[in-house]
């Protein structure tokens, strides 16, 4: 899997995760130094050529090919709490299908203490380069499961004790009214049609993220992060 852009390369490189790099001709001097003391193996080609590997000239002058993306199992988020000694708190996905958006969310949640970011098998963008390229190198950083059925799935995670929340803008309740105090699942719907009728039944509470008048909406992965501050603030 061939990946690109400075953060999510040089990341890469830092977890020992990277075989063949490219630089383009003419980048910084910085640059090939922290790739020389990275221990990386690069060469030097024109510019269009990594504009033809990757077919996008968005890649800062950097290509690297690691393996091949992969999913974590689904208690790696839970394992991941466990060896930090928190109550669970993951980012559930229903209908993010922009890999931008979804490269956002991973950067968010990584940022802000989530546990994990879960998708479902349809309806999601896939695990790309592009995916990498926007969550800055933390996509590799917090386990990232793929389930057949979101709605299914919330149904185990209650089985579990784990609390489902929804954001709708629609709710009567604000975030701020929420009880942060437990295992958690924050779900995230499209920013077009929001989460589907039957995730929504799944949830236990639905809260709002207040905004000013005549505000429609806010961006999937800046909404993920108010409320993950908000979860951050209340579990201190």
């Amino acid at each position: 899997m061939l990946i690109y852009g400075r953060n999510p390369v040089l990341e890469a490189l830092r977890e020992g995760q990277v075989g063949q790099v490219w630089v383009a001709k003419g980048v910084e001097s910085w640059l090939l130094k922290e790739l020389d003391k990275l221990g990386a193996s690069y060469k030097l080609v024109p510019r269009i050529e990594l504009d033809q590997m990757v077919r996008t000239t968005q890649h800062q002058g950097l290509v690297a090919e690691i393996e091949e993306a992969t999913y974590a199992d689904p208690q790696a988020p839970f394992l991941v709490a466990k060896k930090r000694g928190e109550a669970v708190l993951l980012v559930v996905l229903d209908g993010i299908t922009d890999p931008r958006n979804y490269g956002a969310i991973i950067r968010s949640a990584f940022a802000l203490g989530a546990h994990g970011v879960v998708t479902e098998e349809r309806r999601s963008a896939p695990l790309s380069a592009l995916v990498m390229k926007a969550s800055a190198g933390t996509a590799s950083k917090i386990p990232l499961v793929q389930v057949k059925n979101i709605a299914r799935y919330l149904e185990q995670l209650k089985q579990q004790g784990v609390w489902v929340y929804g954001t709708s803008g629609k709710a009567s309740k604000t975030i701020a009214e929420l009880d942060y105090q437990r295992p958690l699942a924050v779900v995230i719907g499209s920013e077009g049609e929001g989460m589907r009728r039957l995730v929504a039944e799944h949830c236990d509470e639905l809260a709002r993220i207040p905004l000013a008048e005549g505000a429609e909406s806010l961006n999937a992965a800046v909404a993920l992060g108010v409320v993950l501050y908000q979860a951050g603030l209340s579990r201190g």
